[in-house]
C-alpha cells in the first residue's frame, strides 16, 4: 500500500465517501490479498502452513505459532465452511471457533453498517452441566456481553465507510483448559476469520493481555498468576497501530500504563504474522465492493451549509446548539430533497453526508483555534457540583454533576446472604461488589425502551467497577455485600466517569472505608497531519469525532482503569503520552471538587444500615452451632432477629440493625463454642433428676452431673428433695472425669447469692 493510499484510508475510515480516499481503500484491501494469495502459489503452501486433505471432503489449513510459552493454533476448512470464514482457534487446550457471514447486499434504506458480535460459552467446554431448571445455557452472562464489546471494539472501524452489509460474528468458547482465558483468543480467531472471510475489512487485528508482576510485564498470564498481577491489561491493534485499550490497575502510573500497551502491542505481533501466513493459503476472493462516490455532494453541501454550521456550533448550550443543528439540516434536505421533481440522491446519503460535514467542521474548528464547541478550551474541566446525603434514609448517596452530564448515586450495604452468585467456566464464585448503571432516555430528551440493562449499560457499568474494586477494603477490613447504582438523569458526554465520580461519594458517605477517593475523565483526541489537539472531558458532541477516545479513572497517586478507542493508524507513543498527561491534571482538578462535598469516607455507618460483627470459631464446633438440620441456628436466628453467615473457616458473621441483636446472638453463639472453665462458678437450669443427681445446663447447650453428694453440704437422701426440674441453681465447675463427663457442686456455692462457701471450698480443695 503506498504512503498517499495510507493517509486516504485514514480519511476514508474518519469521514469516508470521498472518492479517491473510499476506492483506494477498497483497491488496496483487494491488492493485499491477491498478492499474498499469489506469493503463496509461487513459493508453495508449506512454507508458510501446514495443509491436510481430509477423506477428499475437507480442505484444511493449519498455521501454528509458540507465542507467549505457549501453542497457538488456527485451523480453517473443516468446521462450518457455509459460513463466509470460519477458524478454529486453539490455545493451550483451550479452543473456540469464531464465524463470520455478512449478507451479499445491504438492506433497502440501511444508513448504517449493522455489526453484531455473540460471544457464547459453553458449559461443556468446561466439563459441565448448566444450573436452573432448563440445563442449557438462556440468555448472555455478564462476562459473555463484555468480551462482545471487547471482540467489536478493535474490528468496527476497520470496516471501510459506506459498508452496510449485514454482518454478524459468532465465536463459541468448546474448550477450556482453566488456564488460558479465551477472551483473547477469542479477538484473535475473529480477526483470523474475518480475514479469511472476502468482506471487506482492513485487518489483520492482534490482542493480548497484559501482567504486571513484582515490576515485570508479562504477556498472557495464566488465569492463577492474574491474582499476583497490578494490572489487567487487554489490547488491541494492527501491525501498525493500537485501536483498543481496556484494563484495570492498582494505581499504576501513567508511564507504566502505557509502557505495558506498547509492550502488549509489540506481543501480538507474531499473531498477526500468523493470521496473514494462513490468508496467504486459505483466503477467499475479496468480494468487489466500491464505495460510492459522494464527493460532488459534499462539495455543493459545503457551499450550501458551512457557514451557518460553523454559527450553530458556536452555540454553548445543548438544546438551543441542536436547535440551530436541526435548522441547518433541514435547510439541506428542502435543497437536496425537494418536494417536487426527482432528487437526485436519497434522504440516507444526504443524511450521512450532512453527518460528515458536521464532524469536520467541528474538527476545523477546534485544530483551527483551539476553541471547542461549548467555548471551552482545549483542558478546562466543565463546571462541576457535588453533593452527599442527597438521599437520608438509603446507606450512602450521592449527586454528581459535570455540566449537562449528571448522576444520583445510592450505595447499599448488605450481608453475605446478598451477595451475587456467579457461575462462570471456572467454577461458582462469589461477588461483594456490583455496580450497576442506568441510562434512561429522559437523561437525554428522548423518549425509549426502558426494560433490562443493555450492552452499553453493563459495559459503561463494568468500567466503573474497575476502576473503584482496587480502592474497596477487603472482606476482612469490612465485611459487607456492597451494591452501587448509577442512575443517569443527565448526559452529555461521559456519564460514565460521572459515575466513577459519584460511586466514590456516595460509598464514603454510606462509611465505607475506601482507601482513597476515586475520580474520572473522558479524554478525546483530534490528529491532523502533524497537527493534534487533546480534549479534557468531550461532551457528547465530541465523542464520536475524535480520533482517539479514552476514558481514565483513578485517585491522587495513579491509574485504576483505563480505557482505550483509537481510530486510525499514526497516534504514535509521544501522542499517547501527551494525552495521558493532560487526563492526569483533568483527574486532578475533579478530586479537588469532589473533595469539596466530602474529603474521606465517614467514621460510622449511617443510620439505616446494617450492623455486621465478625467472631471466629473452631472449625469442630460449626456442627455444633448449625444443629441437627440448622435447628440450632434457626432457633437463634429466630428469637434474636439477627442474620448470621457461617462459613467454612470458622468466619461468622452477625448482622442487624440494631446492636442488641447483634449482641444476643454473639452471647449465644458465644455459650456453644466456648469451653467452660474449671473453678469458675456459673448460673444454671436443672433440666432432669435422677437417684443419683441432678443434670444442669449451666453453659450454652452444655450440661453437666451434680452428684447427689454435691447437692448439699448436709447429707440428701433424695435428689427431688433438694432440687427439681426447672429450679435455677448455682453450680461451681470441679472439673471432668475420666470420660470427659463434666463435674458439678452446689454445696460449695451460696445459692442465695451465688458465691463461694470459703469454708466448703477448703474442704473441697483438701478432700481433692
Amino acid at each position: 500500500m503506498g504512503q498517499d493510499c495510507r493517509m486516504l484510508s485514514a480519511e476514508a475510515l474518519r469521514f469516508g465517501p470521498s472518492s479517491k480516499a473510499s476506492r483506494c481503500l477498497a483497491r488496496d484491501a483487494s491488492h493485499f490479498v491477491r498478492l499474498k494469495m499469489r506469493l503463496a502459489e509461487i513459493v508453495g503452501h508449506g512454507a508458510f502452513s501446514r495443509t491436510v486433505q481430509g477423506q477428499d471432503m475437507f480442505d484444511i489449513h493449519t498455521v501454528e505459532i509458540e507465542w507467549a510459552g505457549r501453542p497457538l493454533k488456527l485451523e480453517t476448512g473443516k468446521i462450518a465452511r457455509q459460513a463466509d470464514g470460519a477458524v478454529i482457534a486453539t490455545y493451550g487446550e483451550t479452543v473456540v471457533l469464531a464465524t463470520v457471514v455478512s449478507a451479499k447486499a445491504p438492506k433497502p434504506g440501511q444508513d448504517f453498517f449493522p455489526l453484531t458480535v455473540n460471544y457464547q460459552e459453553k458449559t461443556y467446554a468446561a466439563g459441565k452441566i448448566p444450573g436452573g431448571y432448563f440445563k442449557r445455557e438462556g440468555r448472555p452472562s455478564e462476562n459473555e456481553t463484555l468480551v462482545s464489546r471487547l471482540i467489536d471494539r478493535p474490528i468496527r472501524p476497520l470496516f471501510p465507510e459506506g459498508y452496510k452489509n449485514d454482518t454478524q460474528v459468532v465465536v463459541t468458547v468448546i474448550q477450556h483448559d482453566l488456564e488460558n482465558n479465551p477472551d483473547i483468543l477469542s479477538m484473535v480467531a475473529t480477526s483470523a476469520a474475518l480475514t479469511l472471510s472476502g468482506v471487506p475489512f482492513m485487518g489483520p487485528v492482534g490482542g493480548a493481555r497484559v501482567g504486571y508482576i513484582n515490576g515485570e510485564y508479562v504477556l498472557n498470564p495464566h488465569l492463577d498468576e492474574m491474582d499476583e498481577s497490578s494490572l489487567d491489561l487487554v489490547v488491541a491493534g494492527t501491525q501498525d497501530a493500537v485501536l483498543m485499550v481496556e484494563s484495570e490497575a492498582k494505581e499504576l502510573p501513567e508511564d507504566v500504563m502505557l509502557g505495558a500497551v506498547m509492550f502488549g502491542h509489540r506481543g501480538f505481533q507474531p499473531v498477526i504474522d500468523a493470521i496473514i501466513k494462513l490468508a496467504e493459503v486459505a483466503a477467499k476472493e475479496p468480494r468487489d465492493f466500491q464505495p460510492e462516490d459522494y464527493s460532488e455532494l459534499e462539495k455543493e453541501m459545503l457551499g450550501l451549509a458551512e457557514a451557518e454550521l460553523r454559527d450553530a456550533y458556536k452555540i454553548t448550550q445543548k438544546a438551543d446548539r441542536y436547535a440551530a443543528v436541526d435548522a441547518v439540516k433541514a435547510k439541506v434536505k428542502a435543497h437536496f430533497l425537494p418536494a417536487e421533481g426527482e432528487a437526485k440522491y436519497t434522504a440516507e446519503e444526504v443524511g450521512a453526508i450532512f453527518k460528515h460535514l458536521q464532524a469536520k467542521i467541528v474538527r476545523w474548528n477546534i485544530l483551527d483555534t483551539s476553541s471547542r464547541i461549548d467555548g471551552r478550551d482545549l483542558s478546562t474541566v466543565r463546571p462541576i457540583v457535588s453533593e452527599v446525603g442527597l438521599l437520608p434514609r438509603t446507606h450512602g448517596s450521592a449527586l454528581f454533576t459535570r455540566g449537562e452530564t449528571q448522576a444520583i448515586v445510592v450505595a447499599t450495604l448488605g450481608t453475605g446472604e446478598d451477595e451475587q452468585y456467579v457461575d462462570s467456566l471456572t467454577g461458582m464464585y462469589k461477588e461483594n461488589f456490583m455496580l450497576h448503571y442506568n441510562f434512561p432516555p429522559y437523561s437525554v430528551g428522548e423518549t425509549g425502551r426502558m426494560g433490562s440493562p443493555g450492552r452499553r449499560e453493563i459495559g459503561h457499568g463494568k468500567l466503573a467497577w474497575r476502576a473503584i474494586r482496587p480502592m474497596l477494603p477487603t472482606a476482612e477490613q469490612f465485611p459487607y455485600t456492597l451494591r452501587v447504582v448509577s442512575e443517569i438523569t443527565e448526559s452529555n458526554g461521559s456519564s460514565s466517569m460521572a459515575t466513577v465520580c459519584g460511586t466514590s461519594l456516595a460509598l464514603m458517605d454510606a462509611g465505607v472505608p475506601l482507601a482513597k477517593p476515586v475520580a474520572g475523565i473522558a479524554m478525546g483526541l483530534i490528529l491532523e497531519g502533524d497537527r493534534f489537539a487533546v480534549l479534557s472531558d468531550i461532551l457528547g458532541d465530541e465523542d464520536h469525532l475524535g480520533d482517539m477516545d479514552f476514558k481514565v479513572a483513578g485517585t491522587a497517586d495513579g491509574i485504576t482503569s483505563l480505557q482505550m478507542d483509537i481510530k486510525i493508524a499514526g497516534i504514535t507513543e509521544e501522542i499517547m503520552k501527551v494525552a495521558l498527561g493532560q487526563a492526569q491534571g483533568g483527574r486532578t482538578h475533579i478530586l479537588g471538587e469532589m473533595s469539596k462535598a466530602i474529603t474521606e469516607s465517614r467514621g460510622q455507618l449511617g443510620e439505616f444500615a446494617p450492623r455486621i460483627e465478625v467472631m471466629n470459631i473452631p472449625v469442630d464446633k460449626i456442627r455444633e452451632v448449625i444443629g441437627s438440620g440448622g435447628k440450632v441456628i434457626r432457633e437463634i436466628v429466630e428469637k434474636t432477629g439477627a442474620k448470621i453467615n457461617i462459613e467454612d473457616d470458622g468466619t461468622v458473621k452477625i448482622a442487624s440493625s440494631s446492636g442488641k441483636e447483634i449482641e444476643a446472638a454473639r452471647k449465644w453463639i458465644h455459650s456453644i463454642v466456648a469451653e467452660p472453665e474449671v473453678g469458675q462458678i456459673y448460673e444454671g437450669t436443672v433440666v432432669k433428676t435422677a437417684d443419683f443427681g441432678a443434670f444442669v445446663n449451666f453453659f450454652g447447650a452444655r450440661d453437666g452431673l451434680v452428684h447427689i453428694s454435691q447437692l448439699a453440704s448436709e447429707r440428701v437422701a433424695k435428689t427431688q428433695d433438694v432440687v427439681k426440674e426447672g429450679d435455677k441453681v448455682w453450680v461451681k465447675l470441679l472439673g471432668f472425669d475420666e470420660r470427659g463427663k463434666v463435674r458439678l457442686s452446689m454445696k460449695v456455692v451460696d445459692q442465695a447469692t451465688g458465691q463461694e462457701i470459703a469454708a466448703d471450698k477448703k474442704k473441697d480443695d483438701a478432700a481433692e
